[in-house]
């Protein structure tokens, strides 16, 4: 992991969360035990993040990155940390760019939950579309270089690289559909009427055809990181979504920046994209396309399905944070933006 537009550092982590402090001794012991790392120095949990705390782990032997389940009780099917893991080993021979996979622990009595652990990396994560850590003149570079990424993982075989079963293949928005709307019945905290709106709307407007490709699920800046001066990504994070998809999926999930505002999710929807360098949504569309050999982009349908499913997902951060458990602080203020995100893609479709 790596701060906004610079090399991984202090910024990037802070003091362990007490709700996810980790038991230093078992878990030294444990590391040494399977990859002899020698004792731990240092702790830091990663500042960023909603879903699994990560960790950067400091050694007598290198630094690793650690991730796991969140404490607490966890909503169905959520913070599948074996699914990470299995998809990123599986892809390690790929074209696709993933950090190396080191262990996974099935035992959770040594930290509490299952985790893995992978090598880390040093790059470039842009936390938000607006790329405001890039000049103008670089920013076009950077969104081909995620495009090109993006088409690099929906080219590979899943079969080919066992994960066939990866997922279930045919209907993926209906079951995406009814998985979502599953997952807002068990995690509604309040009233979010847009939401329900497309809960009733979405079933009855998916489009035609199917495809199945390993989909990402959260494919955006923010889960990119980047080589250090170069525009090309070294490595896709983050997998705890993925599945076997429709490529379009991802597509209109990276697109939801256009619809969002400047200062909410790292939205562009009211910058001059043009004086920016940042090409716009027909032109990102176009690029993905191109590379991907495709002659259909995204339609208003995959776009009001990725902001709802995004919309379903921060409401689950917000139940977290009444639990107590979440794995950011500001997750409160997170699961607020449920209500923008439905409402937002409502109006795509109403």
């Amino acid at each position: 992991m790596a701060r906004s537009g610079g090399l991984v550092g202090q910024n990037e982590t802070t003091e362990v969360r007490a709700a996810h402090r980790l038991p230093e001794a078992e878990l030294g012991a444990y590391l040494d035990r399977v990859l002899a790392t020698g004792p731990i120095t240092a702790i830091r949990q990663m500042s960023v993040g909603q879903s699994n705390p990560t960790y950067l782990v400091v050694t007598a032997s290198g630094e690793y990155i650690l991730r796991k389940q969140p404490p607490g009780p966890l909503l169905k099917s959520a913070h599948a940390i074996d699914r990470e893991y299995r998809i990123m080993a599986a892809l390690a021979d790929t074209d696709v760019p993933v950090p190396r996979m080191l262990h996974y622990a099935t035992d959770a009595s040594v930290i509490g939950t299952p985790f893995y652990v992978m090598e880390r990396l040093t790059g470039r994560v842009f936390r938000t579309a607006a790329l405001p850590e890039l000049p103008p003149s670089e920013r076009r570079a950077h969104y081909h270089a995620m495009a090109a990424a993006m088409v690099a993982l929906h080219q590979v075989d899943p079969v080919a690289i066992g994960l066939g079963d990866f997922g279930k293949a045919g209907n993926y928005y209906a079951r995406q559909i009814r998985r979502w709307t599953d997952q807002w019945a068990h995690s509604k905290t309040r009233e979010n009427p847009s939401i329900d709106a497309l809960c009733r709307w979405l079933p009855d407007h998916v489009p035609p055809g199917d495809e199945a490709t390993i989909a990402h699920g959260d494919f955006k800046f923010d889960n990119l990181m980047f080589h250090p001066t170069e525009p090309r990504v070294i490595a896709i994070l983050d997998w705890e979504l993925s599945t076997l998809g429709h490529p379009l999926a991802d597509l209109a999930f990276n697109c939801i920046s256009y619809h969002v505002p400047a200062g909410e999710m790292g939205g562009i929807a009211d910058l001059d994209l043009a004086a920016e360098g940042i090409p716009g949504l027909d032109e990102h569309v176009a690029d993905y396309c191109a590379l991907a050999g495709r002659t259909e982009g995204i339609t208003a349908f995959h776009q009001a399905f990725a902001m709802f499913r995004l919309a379903v997902i921060v409401e689950g951060v917000l139940a977290r944070a009444k639990l107590g458990n979440a794995s950011s602080p500001d997750a409160e203020r997170v699961g607020a933006r449920g209500l923008l995100l439905a409402d937002r893609a409502w109006a795509l479709v109403s």
